[in-house]
């Protein structure tokens, strides 16, 4: 294993920390990471394990857009969830680090509860915080699917 292998290995790992935590750089880094390794060992079986890791988090990418999309559409308006990108967006700022993740919540819930009322509000909250978890969800399996091809190529090498 070279000092290559390591820092590479050290960006994917923070990338899949990303994926979590919205402040750190997610999939990209990881993609970055994997081609920056496959360009250090300069053979074909290389690039063949990262062109098949970036396959599984381009998949990934799609995927965790068609889903949750799916189901929001179903439940939730798009000026609700507007109004939950605004409120992350402010949060963001008002709270460092997690005022995003407070404010996408805090945001739906003002809106649905403008838009509807009282009580029935909360189950499109849930909806959207349901979604957004089933998205970061599929985007973590997809980068542990990726990692574990990646991972592969460095002990095939």
């Amino acid at each position: 294993m070279t000092l290559v292998d390591v820092a590479c290995g050290l960006a994917i790992l923070v990338g899949l920390a990303g994926i979590v935590i919205p402040i750190l750089p997610g999939t990209l880094l990881m993609a970055v990471a994997m081609v920056a390794w496959a360009a250090e060992h300069d053979g074909q079986a290389a690039w063949g394990f990262v062109g098949a890791a970036l396959v599984v988090l381009a998949i990934g990418q799609v995927v965790k857009y068609l889903l949750p999309g799916r189901q929001l559409k179903a439940t939730v308006p798009n000026s609700t969830l507007l109004l939950g990108g605004v409120g992350a967006i402010v949060g963001f700022f008002v709270i460092p680090i997690v005022g995003a993740l407070a404010g996408f919540p805090i945001g739906v819930y003002v809106a649905e509860r403008m838009r509807v009322g009282g009580e029935a509000a909360w189950p499109s909250t849930k909806a959207a915080l349901r979604a957004v978890g089933l998205s970061i969800f599929i985007e973590f399996v997809a980068g542990l699917l990726s990692v574990t091809i990646w991972l592969s190529g460095v002990a095939a090498l």
